[in-house]
């Protein structure tokens, strides 16, 4: 968010490319453009043009008539900067509070809403390590594989909502969460072998938590209960509870207790027929020690 040390130039687009507002986030749209506007005007009251500004914070013109625009979300630090340029006092490095809220694509903030209130967590992914789970080598190894191709723009966002989500392990009192993975997820090594085994040493770090169960389905099973595809079931503590399978409903959150049930019921297979705790351990120690 500075100057180029090295050249003295300031930060362009190309160098920091930021995060775009998603154009159906009606709420976050609303909030970066009345942020992006109150940056304006405190900058036009100082009688600063946005070249000035742009090189006393460090960026590009460019950017600065985007994210005034409402057309970027802006980082911390750059609101910390303009707040001390501004001698806003402490008013525009506020904002962040709320940009934060935001920041994120829509669908992540509304997945990370129900994660954050839930008392008991199943998880199921077929294909990949939970993004729960993730480290943030491992999210841009698999993010980069997508095709057609995410901008970086995108890959650094998803990154930093998947790390955000991560809270769920910090919570008082904490959840109950459990995991079912996959063996040949546990064997690709996405992003490359260091990723993975830095992957592998996290699933271990995580396994040890008192609320949490990691379990390995292994790939000579010749029962799977999971062939359809992944299961989320979050239970809340009212006794609500809301479930996703790509084969319910074409993947939509449901709460219906018949649905339920059936995700319940399959969830519950799937974990007699992988490894217990125990095993899954031993088994993922193996894993890091071939890698």
């Amino acid at each position: 968010m500075t100057v180029e040390a090295d050249t003295g130039r300031l930060k362009t687009e190309a160098d920091e490319p930021g995060w775009e507002v998603d154009p159906d986030d009606e709420w976050g749209i609303a909030v970066i453009a009345t942020v992006g506007r109150q940056l304006k005007l405190r900058r036009e009251a100082v009688g600063m043009r946005a070249a000035e500004f742009g090189e006393a914070v460090g960026y590009g013109e460019d950017l600065v008539y985007k994210i005034e625009g409402g057309k970027r979300i802006p980082r911390q630090e750059y609101l910390v900067k303009a707040d001390e340029v501004l001698g806003a006092g402490g008013l525009v490095a506020a904002t962040w509070e709320d940009v934060k809220k935001v920041r994120y694509p829509k669908k992540v903030r509304a997945l990370g809403e129900m994660e954050a209130k839930a008392v008991e967590l199943q998880l199921y992914d077929p294909l990949n390590v939970h993004g729960l789970l993730q480290t943030p080598e491992y999210a841009r190894g698999l993010l980069l594989m997508r095709r057609p191709a995410y901008t970086e723009d995108e890959v650094e966002r998803f990154i930093a909502a998947r790390v955000a989500r991560k809270a769920v392990f910090e919570r008082d009192p904490v959840p109950e969460l459990s995991f079912v993975l996959e063996e040949w997820a546990l064997r690709r090594p996405l992003g490359g072998r260091v990723a993975l085994r830095r992957q592998l040493e996290h699933l271990l770090e995580v396994g040890q938590l008192r609320n949490v169960e990691l379990q390995v389905m292994p790939m000579d099973r010749e029962e799977h209960a999971g062939i359809d595809g992944g299961i989320e079931v979050l239970k809340f503590a009212d006794g609500s509870a809301v479930g996703r399978s790509p084969v319910v409903v074409s993947g939509r959150p449901v709460s219906e207790p018949r649905q339920l049930r059936i995700l319940e019921l399959r969830y519950g297979i799937i974990r007699a027929q992988a490894l217990t705790p125990r095993e899954s351990t031993a088994f993922i120690e193996q894993l890091l020690g071939e890698t």
